[in-house]
């Protein structure tokens, strides 16, 4: 699964399997891609780890991991992937709407902690690693999941949404801390200006353009961006767009003109300037080598 299909899973699991939205992806890297840039969804997300090591980020934190370690991403939380340094990293996507959980009619499972928990109104750990005390006890019903899900069996959905509310009972029951008041209006801000890029990247964006659509000032914004992002909003655009072309030359057989123009390069020799000062080699260098 490339990059550009990691990011737009949930129109294809909208599409494909709104009947069970419960799917599981095996991802390397830096085989697969050697970075999953800054993004959210409505889904929620297990990162669970298996070899290696790498680095994840949410909601602005930076967390280093290494397997056998299962991270929690909850719908709506800012999360990356990247590689630490030169080391490899093999884990699995598990990825499901919570929807599937929650009845039409509410009962006392959703309205005492599905809802409350997928709106931050309580928290539980982002981590879990074998020193966490529960570890085993939050672990074992997905490992279940997995288990079931290679030979799917008749029913196995059934055995899945058991094992997910187990899941869910040991994080109520054991992991369940009180709300951490944390800066919900700085994170909302940022996942409108991340949309907008994941949704603009190819075309010509400006800081008026990204700064209308959080209300702020030019001047207001860039200070925001630099000091919530720790990069300025041009190099961080710069880069993003730089890892879409790196995956579309190993991806596609477009012309390196078209790969520039598609990743929002108006200017070949700008983009293989600065694809050369990020990667070390050329685009068509780049394209070999990955051949």
């Amino acid at each position: 699964m490339n990059i550009l299909e990691y990011e737009n899973y949930h129109e294809t699991i909208t599409h494909g399997d709104i009947i069970f939205p419960y799917n599981t992806y095996l991802c390397s890297i830096p085989l697969d891609f050697p970075r999953v840039p800054l993004h959210w969804h409505d889904e929620l997300e297990l990162i669970y780890i298996k070899k290696g090591m790498g680095r994840i980020t949410v909601d602005f934190r930076e967390y280093k991991v290494k397997g056998p370690t299962l991270v929690l991403i909850l719908p709506g939380q800012l999360h990356s992937i990247d590689q630490l340094e030169d080391a490899f990293m093999e884990y699995e996507n598990i990825i499901f709407n919570p929807s599937m959980l929650i009845p039409r009619q509410n009962d006392v499972t959703a309205t005492d902690f599905l809802l409350p928990l997928m709106s931050g109104k309580v928290t539980v750990p982002t981590i879990f690693t074998p020193v966490y005390p529960y570890y085993t006890d939050v672990i074992m019903p997905i490992d279940a999941c997995d288990e079931i899900s290679k030979t799917k069996p008749q029913g196995y959905e059934l055995y899945i949404k058991s094992q997910l509310y187990q899941f869910f009972f040991i994080l109520d029951n054991r992991c369940r801390n009180l709300t951490t008041g944390s800066n919900r209006k700085t994170l909302d801000k940022m996942k409108i200006v991340l949309k907008y890029i994941e949704n603009n990247y190819m075309q010509k964006i400006t800081i008026a353009d990204i700064a209308a659509t959080v209300d702020f000032s030019e001047s207001h914004f860039m200070r925001y961006f630099k000091e919530t992002m720790g990069t300025s909003f041009v190099d961080y655009l710069r880069d993003y767009r730089l890892t879409i072309a790196s995956r579309l030359l190993t991806t596609s057989d477009s012309s390196i003109l078209d790969i520039a123009a598609e990743s929002g390069f108006e200017n070949l020799s700008y983009f293989n300037r600065v694809f050369k000062q990020k990667y070390s080699m050329t685009p068509r260098q780049f394209r070999k080598e990955s051949q």
